[in-house]
């Protein structure tokens, strides 16, 4: 298994594949969501093919997205790596060529359209316009933290529509917006990125994420549900799932915080946990409106995940650094 991990490991490395499980956890949900809640909007493509092939084209696009902005992320900041000498980025250690991240930025984007392509036009060219505003992100975005945070939920909240354009509850698409945009914001003040977060950059990201709710709640008014903005049938009560898992996600922050303090080592592990946590939302908003099976099959890819991720950092550090020459 190590020599098959040795050989994959730059590839693995440069798509960031176990972290996109979360990109993956938002669009499970849209499917199941759509095809089990009573009144919900549900297409024909949706209705007529199996879940098996949904839920294939929704791991496509959600890994195809994910890979596809982490690996244009080391492609276009590369210069400043090498100059900086960044640990943990392939193309600079060496360990993944220029060519191969050449072909994992298209061979993703081609992944993310064909699987899009399981969901009809209107998915294909949301996938598009996402791929655009990936590209914006990471080569101008990123480097202004007010306009990134915005860019980045919206960025989320637009891939989780991808299974069902016309979805009608949206307060799970606003759960993952506004959780995106906090990760990025601790990640980039906890960790100490640099530019720092300034009172204009929190400003305006406050006011763009202010903004896009007030957005995504007329457009949820304009689809709304016979008995108003929440479905029928699906207890208010079912917000205290989701409520748990960012009670625990904010006491997560707090006690990575307190055992390795602000840093690099902090920003890692808040951006890798943070962009899997939404599965957690998931399965809870399933659970809570009484689909028990398909909010079991969030857990498992809850479950899937954190493993995959941790599983696959150790045999990282084996390859690296084998055991007979650890010091």
């Amino acid at each position: 298994m190590l020599h098959w991990v040795r050989k994959a490991a730059p590839m693995l490395k440069l798509t960031r594949v176990t972290t996109g499980f979360g990109a993956v956890g938002n669009l499970w949900f849209v499917i199941l969501w759509s095809r089990t809640t009573q009144g919900e909007h549900l297409p024909a493509y949706l209705n007529d093919e199996p879940l098996w092939a949904a839920l294939i084209g929704g791991l496509l696009v959600g890994l195809g997205l994910y890979a596809f902005g982490a690996a244009l992320n080391d492609l276009l900041d590369l210069h400043k790596d090498r100059a900086l000498g960044s640990p943990g980025h392939p193309i600079v250690d060496g360990s993944a060529s220029l060519e191969l991240a050449v072909c994992a930025v298209a061979g993703s984007l081609m992944l993310a359209i064909l699987g899009a392509t399981f969901f009809g036009t209107g998915a294909i060219l949301l996938t598009i316009v996402l791929a655009v505003a990936i590209l914006i992100f990471n080569a101008l975005g990123k480097f202004v933290p007010g306009m990134g945070m915005v860019m980045l939920s919206v960025i989320y909240a637009g891939h989780m529509m991808v299974p069902n354009v016309w979805i009608r509850f949206l307060i799970p698409v606003w759960l993952v917006m506004t959780h995106a945009m906090a990760v990025l914001a601790l990640a980039q003040y906890l960790g100490r990125r640099s530019p720092p977060i300034s009172r204009r950059a929190a400003i305006f990201a406050i006011s763009g994420w202010l903004l896009c709710s007030l957005l995504l709640l007329a457009l949820a008014w304009d689809r709304q549900w016979a008995g108003g903005l929440w479905p029928d049938g699906v207890p208010m009560s079912a917000m205290i799932y989701p409520g748990v898992f960012v009670v625990l996600f904010v006491l997560f922050i707090i006690r990575r915080t307190k055992r390795h303090g602000q840093g690099p080592q902090l920003d890692e592990r808040i951006t890798r946990y943070g962009a899997i946590w939404p599965t957690l939302y998931g399965g809870g908003w399933l659970m809570g409106a009484g689909h028990i099976q398909e909010a079991l099959l969030m857990t498992g890819l809850s479950a899937l995940g954190f493993l995959s991720m941790t599983v696959l950092r150790e045999l990282y550090a084996l390859i690296e650094q084998p055991v007979g020459y650890r010091l």
